[in-house]
């Protein structure tokens, strides 16, 4: 096992730490420290430099960004707009660009889908438990953190993008 790997490991393992530390912030906070997100980012670079671009070119990596932080900018100021107030914190939009480093377009595109897909499935979640506290149930105005969701659709391109190369 060459050096560089073992590096490429490490990075790979504190950036699943830091994503796991994002969720948890966000869950209390609502809010997704810079000081966690640009390191979870900059891993990312480092990571590919150290695979020699095995998994990513550095223009996928460009493309990644762009997708992953373009698509949730766009989503941010057309509901911001809609809804005349913050529909989508800019750390979830911080958090999809570094992830697209990291995933490439295609991949960054599917963690933020799944990512969606398990916010909604926590919004149910949530709806649930106020209708059991309250009595009634209501999806409307309520208010849960993205990041965990999007984390979870990270963590799940992780594990089928690169963990399986580590394997090899």
């Amino acid at each position: 096992m060459s050096g560089l790997f073992l590096l490429a490991f490490f990075a790979f393992l504190v950036a699943i730490i830091l994503l796991v530390i994002l969720a948890v912030i966000d869950m209390r906070t609502m809010l997704l420290p810079n000081k966690y997100v640009f390191p979870f980012g900059a891993l990312g670079i480092v990571f590919h430099l150290l695979t020699s671009f095995y998994f990513l070119t550095p223009a996928d990596m460009a493309l990644g960004f762009l997708a992953g932080y373009g698509v949730l900018w766009i989503i941010r100021f057309f509901g911001n707009w809609y809804y005349k107030t913050d529909s989508l914190g800019l750390g979830d939009v911080k958090l999809l660009g570094a992830a697209g480093l990291w995933l490439g377009p295609v991949n960054v595109t599917l963690a933020m889908t799944l990512g969606a897909a398990g916010g909604l499935l926590h919004g149910i979640i949530v709806a649930f438990i106020n209708k059991y506290r309250t009595g009634v149930f209501s999806l409307r105005r309520l208010k849960i953190p993205a990041g965990p969701g999007f984390v979870f659709g990270i963590l799940v391109m992780f594990f089928t993008f690169i963990f399986p190369e580590f394997l090899k």
